[in-house]
């Protein structure tokens, strides 16, 4: 989402000096969206990505919202510092989705997608159009049988959900056959009992796996002023608050960078298939990288269970078994 111009201004040098330290890195799973800066970011992935092998790199992209450029467009109502020039409208219906593949294809500059989410058919989505049970109902008969199909002839090797909230997720392991979703803001060391209580044994009954977003909280486990997605991120509850104080106290206790304790947690459960970070810049890449191979001491995963920080049966990283 940072290479969307969502938080701030990135230029296009950081932008492609982000894209080309992740490579470097040995990154080869890349998730964009239409909505990530109205069209910016596919189109900056896309420029990077199509000068690589398709076959070297997996790539998601979301359908749900189609982008319609416009002079009167109202982008900065939702990105104030995006460029782009596009109106955003909602469409899960199945005709819908295949033209928003279409939109993306043509952004990216290449020929396939391999893995669709749907995108924030949630009720935390202040912009739908009618509430969120009404347009999944919309996607259930449109959107979700027009992506097996196109599973099934080969179009995409795969699709989901990605949604901020468990509610759809649960709701569409009842109604179809998704392969994957993404997991937003549900599964970090700030929040994620109910993720690993109810949405993950789910998922597992039906063979779901889950990319993991958001792990940081949207920056907010490292330090960011802001908890989360929304116009109204930067209101955070004082117990969420709190708990991060408590976390870096043990986190300092043990010489444990907590936002590396965060990424790590976030990736470990079984049913995690990938993970998720948003990067700005270059130097935020090879953090990333460096945090995945530190190892932690089990003292501190101990105490923060001792402490009750974290779930007593949440997998963590060299304790699984």
């Amino acid at each position: 989402m940072p290479l969307g111009n969502e938080f701030a201004v990135i230029t296009e040098k950081d932008a492609y000096a982000t894209l080309d330290a992740a490579w470097s890195a040995g990154v080869r799973y890349y998730d964009t969206s239409p909505w990530y800066g109205l069209g910016l970011c596919e189109r900056r992935f896309g420029n990077f990505l199509h000068t690589k092998d398709r076959g070297d790199y997996v790539l998601s992209s979301k359908v749900g919202k189609l982008l319609k450029a416009s002079r009167q467009n109202n982008a900065k109502a939702y990105f104030p510092f995006t460029p782009s020039p596009n109106n955003l409208v909602y469409d899960y219906t199945g005709d819908g989705v295949k033209r928003s593949i279409e939109d993306s294809l043509q952004r990216l500059g290449i020929d396939a997608l391999d893995i669709a989410f749907v995108h924030d058919l949630s009720p935390d989505n202040p912009y739908l159009p009618t509430p969120w049970e009404e347009q999944f109902e919309i996607a259930r008969k449109g959107a979700f049988p027009a992506l097996t199909r196109m599973r099934e002839e080969g179009t995409i090797k795969g699709w989901g959900l990605g949604v901020n909230r468990p509610e759809p997720i649960m709701k569409l392991l009842d109604v179809a056959d998704p392969d994957v979703c993404l997991l937003a803001s549900q599964y970090s060391l700030i929040d994620h009992k109910n993720a690993l209580h109810h949405v993950f044994p789910a998922a597992r009954a039906k063979g779901i796996s889950f990319v993991v977003g958001s792990s940081l909280n949207a920056g907010f486990i490292s330090g960011s002023p802001r908890y989360n997605y929304g116009k109204e991120n930067y209101k955070i509850p004082q117990p969420i608050i709190e708990k991060r104080e408590k976390l870096r106290e043990v986190a300092g206790r043990h010489g444990v960078d907590l936002r590396t304790a965060a990424l790590q947690f976030s990736a470990t459960p079984d049913i995690a298939s990938a993970l998720v970070v948003g990067a700005a810049s270059e130097q935020q890449i090879v953090a990333d990288y460096s945090s995945m191979q530190v190892k932690i001491p089990a003292e501190f995963w101990a105490e923060l269970k001792e402490r009750k920080l974290i779930e007593q049966d949440a997998p963590v990283p060299g304790l699984t078994g």
